[in-house]
């Protein structure tokens, strides 16, 4: 599994990066970048919880 992250809607809120800076970060361009390829257990978990509170919906997280 894998964090996807539309970058059209994302607006550099931070939300994902204060439930997880180990998953996020906000870059200098404004919007988040996933730190890791590949998601799984107490990973996948919290990644889950950052794609739920992201306010402007900008998080998915593709099972492929």
């Amino acid at each position: 599994m894998k964090v996807v992250v539309d970058r059209d809607r994302c607006i550099g809120h931070g939300v994902c990066e204060a439930v997880s800076a180990e998953l996020f970060v906000v870059g200098d361009d404004g919007t988040v970048q996933v730190l890791v390829d590949e998601i799984s257990g107490e990973t996948a978990a919290l990644a889950a919880l950052a794609v739920a509170d992201c306010p402007s919906q900008a998080l998915r997280i593709d099972e492929d």
